[in-house]
């Protein structure tokens, strides 16, 4: 992932609060066996300390590949926009010549992956991922000798994911004009498409931090 100086985030603080706001959905890249195509998988995630919690279904074919370079890459990408060229035409240009782009967050880990299959890891591994996501604790126990969740243990392999990298990105055109990132928020606000208020937001939220860039 290409970074720009301006792209980049602010602090540690910046991506771990970004994730830790609802966005725990991300796509896990795994290297290819020889000859194939590298294989990605969307999945929900859970951030423990410098870990990243996922399960698969056993039948998924990334185990193999694992099993054989447990180097990976997981991926979240969220508040998202296309960026018409008016609306970034600099002063004096015809807004027609104004030159489009996308707005977006992403973080990257490259981590280094374990599989977990003893029956207790994976039930420890799927209630700390029930603990963030059903916080009520509204589910039958975990447990591999009790029903429900018991006879489906087999049925899944976990991964522990540990962190060694860690890269994001916060594409908000912060090397504008404060004035033109602020017309653009308004913009995006006024068009409400799909995820163009939370993009909004986050552009807000730069412009606030950043102000006017200096390199």
């Amino acid at each position: 992932m290409f970074i720009q100086p301006w792209d980049a985030a602010l602090d540690d603080a910046e991506w771990q609060t970004w994730i830790a706001d609802g966005h725990d959905f991300g796509i896990l890249s795994v290297n290819g066996l020889l000859g194939h195509a590298p294989i990605v998988v969307p999945t929900h995630f859970t951030v423990d300390g410098s870990t990243l919690l996922i399960h698969l279904a056993r039948p998924n074919p990334v185990w193999k590949t694992i099993e054989v370079d447990p180097n990976v890459i997981f991926t979240v990408t969220s508040d998202y926009a296309f960026i018409p060229g008016p609306w970034r035409a600099k002063p004096g240009i015809p807004p027609t010549e104004g030159v489009p782009t996308s707005y977006y967050a992403a973080v990257q880990f490259t981590c280094q992956a374990t599989i977990i299959d003893d029956p207790q890891d994976k039930a420890e591994l799927l209630r700390r991922q029930m603990a963030h996501f059903q916080p009520d604790g509204d589910h039958a126990p975990i447990d591999p000798d009790q029903a429900p969740y018991g006879r489906m243990l087999p049925g899944i392999r976990g991964l522990h994911l540990d962190i060694t990298e860690v890269r994001a990105k916060f594409k908000y055109d912060d090397h504008k004009p404060a004035e033109q990132r602020t017309d653009t928020a308004r913009r995006l606000t006024e068009r409400g498409r799909a995820l163009d208020a939370p993009t909004a937001a986050q552009q807000i939220r730069r412009l606030n931090r950043v102000g006017t860039w200096k390199p």
